[in-house]
This record gives C-alpha cells, structure tokens and sequence, in this order.
C-alpha cells in the first residue's frame, strides 16, 4: 500500500469533509476496504482514530464559541460512552472482528444507508423534527437523550459511522427548538470523545493501522481547507445527492 496514496486519499475525503460538512467522513471506512482491502475491523479502527483527531480542533472551536449545549452533551456521554465501552468488551468476548464481515460489516451496511438517508432528504427531516419534537414532553426528551446517546455509542464504535449525519437528525428530532449553530457544536463535541474511546479500544484490540492513519492525517488537513474554500460555488442539492447516492450503494454492497 502506497503511502502517498493513502495522502490523497486523506486529502480527497478532507476535501469532501469540508466541502459537503456531515456525512463525508463516512466514506472513508468503506474506501478503505474497497479500495485499499483493508480489513474490516482495522478500517474501522483506524476510521475511528482519524475522526477523533480531525474532528478535535472543530469541538475546540465550538465550545470555545459557546456552540454547545453542555446539559444535552452530558446526557448523550451518559448513554454513549458506558455503551461504547460496553460493546467493545463484547467485541472481545464474543470475537466479533474474528467472524468475517458478520456483526460488524452488517452494522456497517445499516450505518452507511441511515446516513445515506439523513443525507438525501435533510430538508424533511428538518421539518419533521420540528413538528414531532414538540410533542415530546421535557422529562420523556432528556431519558430519550440518553437512550440515543446508547445507540450512537454502540453504532458507532462497531461502524465508525453515525455520529455526524444520524446523530444530528436525531438529536434535531429530540430538540427542535434548538438553533443549527448549537446542534452542529454539540453533534461534534460528542463525536470526538465518542471516536477517541471507539478509536482507543479497537485500538487496544488490534485493529488501528498507524501507518495509515498518519497518511490520512497528513492529507485531510489541507483537504478539509480546499473542500470549505470550493464549497462557496459548489450547489449543495447536488454535492448531497451524490454523497447519499455513493453512500446507498457502499450500504447494500456491506449487507
């Protein structure tokens, strides 16, 4: 495997990343697999760890810009991390990553076509949160909080997918009144510590490639700066579209 094309393609998710926003950072596992034939759960270990480091100085930026609702953050650790640590133990006991594709290339394919979704039809899930979150009293919001806070902890750290676009929608979903800057902030201030206990246990487990991952870094750095700067005169409807479209068709080729 080629070092310097591991670089591009670090570069050329960055740009994605920075380009099209949530989402595009689901398709570096399914690229790593695909096109580099890694396997399955070192792509996602190692998946976990880049999104935890490159996901860290946007978190730091938020917070620092008060984007993050800190009460709805506490409540999503509080079922994401006990089920992040959870289901690693699980993947140890019951030899998970020693099954060929089996639990976690199934969670993979369900991650990738969730995302797919959120991705395609944002506008109506926009709308739908706004309508159903309203009818969810305030004690039932915060229990429900943890609960997806379980959900993305277990998602997650099986897939390396679903802390972007499903945890948002999600999150919208529960707590429509609350305004896009702040939903955005709060998404990635739970993803990194998220990522980075995924990342660590895979990571205790066998499955990070350090190699690659200083290659991936090396390249989404400057990849994420060109996607935001080719972003001001790319249409969105389209990016999102083949970014869902591409994301549909990786989901059902992991199922």
């Amino acid at each position: 495997m080629l070092f310097p094309t591991l670089v591009l393609l670090g570069l050329l998710t960055g740009a994605l990343i920075g380009a099209t926003g949530v989402g595009a950072g689901s398709l570096m596992t399914p690229m790593l697999i695909g096109v580099f034939r890694l396997p399955l759960p070192v792509a996602i270990g190692t998946d976990l760890c880049f999104a935890a480091l490159t996901k860290f100085g946007g978190a730091v930026a938020h917070w620092r810009q008060g984007h993050v609702d800190r009460a709805l953050l506490r409540r999503m650790l509080l079922g994401s991390l006990p089920a992040c640590l959870g289901t690693l133990l699980a993947m140890h006991a019951l030899g998970w990553a020693r099954s060929g594709h089996g639990v976690l290339g199934t969670a993979l394919g369900v991650a990738l076509l969730l995302t797919a979704v959120m991705i395609a039809g944002r506008g109506a899930w926009s709308r739908f949160a706004l309508r159903a979150g309203r009818r969810v009293p305030a004690g039932l919001r915060d229990v429900l909080t943890v609960v997806l806070g379980a959900l993305l902890g277990v998602l997650v750290t099986l897939s390396s997918v679903g802390a972007g676009a499903i945890g948002s929608t999600l999150i919208a979903l529960l707590h429509p009144r609350l305004r896009a800057r702040r939903l955005v902030g709060t998404d990635i201030a739970h993803a990194v510590p998220l990522s980075l206990l995924a990342g660590a246990g895979h990571a205790w487990l066998g499955h990070v490639d350090l190699r690659v991952l200083a290659a991936l870094l090396l390249g989404s750095l400057p990849g994420i700066w060109l996607g935001a700067r080719a972003s001001a005169w790319l249409p969105e409807r389209v990016t999102r579209g083949l970014l869902a479209t591409v994301l549909l068709g990786a989901g059902l080729r992991m199922l």
